[in-house]
């Protein structure tokens, strides 16, 4: 387990498959984000982690709250600060991370992160352009966990990649299949411009140079 210091404490990830069983009694959507859910889609370790997230669409907030009852909840609000989150409370559109800890004082343990949806559709907070079906946001692993489905988690990467974002987009790249890499490539483009620098390599042939 990887622990991290912050200026709000230290961070000391749950096991995935503790935060797994915690959520698999809401009754809404719901994802495994961040680097773990790139390590589901590719089937193995890659690196350490700082934390572990957990993706709702923001309309259904409340069931962070209501499948972590006894603990803590922080919102990145403004971002780069953190406050209590209120039991019951709505949090805006511009308010995406939620921290969590089992009791004060101790390290946080999971990230909450909301995006957004209009009806069926799942809208990148990023750009509105990016959409698409909630139905097809995620994909499950072998044991049933749901994680947010790689290209998905490669958009969200590619706005500012830190050296753990290539690291997983060389990772994910050989297996990601036609209609996955031109979603990612359109939606790269969409998002951030078509100068972007993975693009390219989203475009190379299967089983080439990346």
């Amino acid at each position: 387990m990887t622990r991290t210091v912050t200026p709000w404490g230290p961070w000391e990830p749950a096991q995935l498959s503790d935060v797994a069983a915690l959520f698999a009694v809401a009754r809404v959507p719901w994802w495994i984000a961040g680097g773990y859910a790139v390590e589901l889609a590719v089937g193995r370790r890659i690196r350490d982690h700082g934390d572990i997230d957990v993706l709702l669409l923001r309309r259904d907030q409340l069931t962070a709250q209501d499948v972590l009852p006894a603990w803590e909840w922080w919102a990145a609000d403004p971002p780069g600060m953190l406050r209590p989150w209120r039991r019951g409370e709505a949090l805006p559109c511009g308010v995406h991370d939620i921290w969590c800890r089992p009791g004060p004082g101790e390290p946080w343990r999971i990230q909450v992160m909301l995006d957004e949806s209009d009806g069926d559709e799942w809208v990148s907070r990023r750009c509105e352009g990016v959409r698409r079906g909630v139905s097809g946001l995620g994909v499950r692993s072998a044991d049933g966990v749901p994680y947010l489905a790689p290209e998905v988690q490669l958009y969200y990467k590619a706005e500012a990649p830190r050296p753990k974002d290539e690291l997983d987009f060389a990772a994910v790249l050989p297996l990601l299949d036609p209609v996955q890499r031109n979603w990612l490539a359109d939606a790269l483009g969409e998002a951030y411009g078509a100068g972007h620098p993975w693009r390219p390599r989203l475009s190379a042939p299967l089983g080439g140079p990346v």
